[in-house]
């Protein structure tokens, strides 16, 4: 079974985060999957042991020039919404091998607080706006969500398939156009593998998947399914400082459909691009591994376009010795 030691097992912690939320087309311009929240070490699974990670996430997008969006069961036009989540993961890796790999339980419960600001139609059959403009903040806790990952490792290469399931048992706000939760099952699987290389510091990874949403029971909305791409490329620069780019695509391939999705098909699409930077470390003998991303969001169809950003700390509660 691989084992890894020093800044690799560090990375790798920073890595392999399996989170849910985040700016994306669908229904309230939400997704299940959060994109950009893998990118580095994405196919590595760490050795076996207990891992908490934490992530602090950041949105900011509009979605201005008559743009709509589906939300609560209204329309809304010329949004600005900004939301700060914080997304704590913990994992246990099985000391038993399966299939020839490690495999990986957890869970993530989401927090945070969304602000949306935006025009609220009336009259969703003739679009006719209102004069005025609505603002929504909340503090909530989202839906958990429940994650496997099977990997397997051969020299420089780590590769997994993941699964997510969103639980719809969080705060969700009724006829609100700001929500943490989406009140539905979604699932999603991944593939991703890394090539690491050590000796030069190098790493490479790509991550792809889908995410399967089901209905809305309080609005009638059935969001589509989505393909998401995400791929990030590093240089360790010492054992403990490491640079990068890192980048998403996302492409809705399905139709939202149901009673509730009064702007059709509603398919959306966008791509991004950005950088990272990680800082790996002890403390009390315990490896931490730090890592900032931030992500710039164009050519965006039917959601909103901003800036995403996460602060990243992981660290090992116990490993197989």
């Amino acid at each position: 079974m691989f084992r890894a030691t020093g800044w690799v097992l560090a990375a790798a912690g920073a890595g392999s985060v399996l989170v849910a939320g985040g700016g994306q087309a669908a229904e309230n311009g939400v997704g299940f999957y959060l994109l950009g929240g893998r990118g580095p070490m994405a196919g590595y699974i760490p050795p076996p042991g207990v891992y908490i990670q934490n992530d602090v996430y950041y949105y900011s997008g509009t979605g201005g020039g008559g743009k709509r969006f589906p939300s609560g069961g209204e329309i809304i036009a010329d949004v600005d919404a900004t939301i700060w989540a914080d997304f704590v993961t913990g994992s246990w890796v099985l000391p038993q091998d399966v299939l020839g790999g490690n495999l990986a339980l957890g869970v993530i419960v989401p927090f945070g607080q969304p602000d949306v600001t935006a025009d609220v139609l009336l009259s969703p059959a003739s679009f006719a706006p209102i004069e005025r403009s609505v603002t929504d903040s909340a503090f909530l806790f989202g839906d958990p969500v429940a994650t496997a990952a099977l990997g397997w490792h051969d020299g420089n290469w780590h590769w997994n398939l993941t699964g997510l399931l969103n639980i719809p048992v969080g705060d969700y706000r009724e006829g609100a156009i700001a929500n943490l939760s989406f009140n539905r099952w979604a699932g999603d699987i991944s593939g991703a593998v890394t090539w690491l290389d050590p000796k030069s510091g190098i790493e490479l990874s790509a991550t792809a998947g889908f995410t399967f949403n089901g209905t809305n029971d309080v609005t009638d909305y059935t969001t589509g399914t989505e393909f998401h791409v995400e791929w990030a490329a590093t240089k360790m620069l010492t054992k403990a400082l490491s640079v990068g780019l890192v980048g998403y695509y996302y492409d809705q391939v399905t139709g939202d459909s149901g009673p509730g999705a009064r702007l059709g098909d509603y398919k959306g699409q966008v791509t991004a691009l950005g950088g990272t930077i990680a800082y790996n470390f002890e403390l009390a003998h315990t490896p931490i591994s730090a890592r900032l991303k931030i992500y710039r969001e164009f050519d965006a169809v039917n959601r909103l376009e901003g800036t995403a950003g996460y602060v990243t700390v992981a660290f090992p509660l116990s490993t197989a010795r």
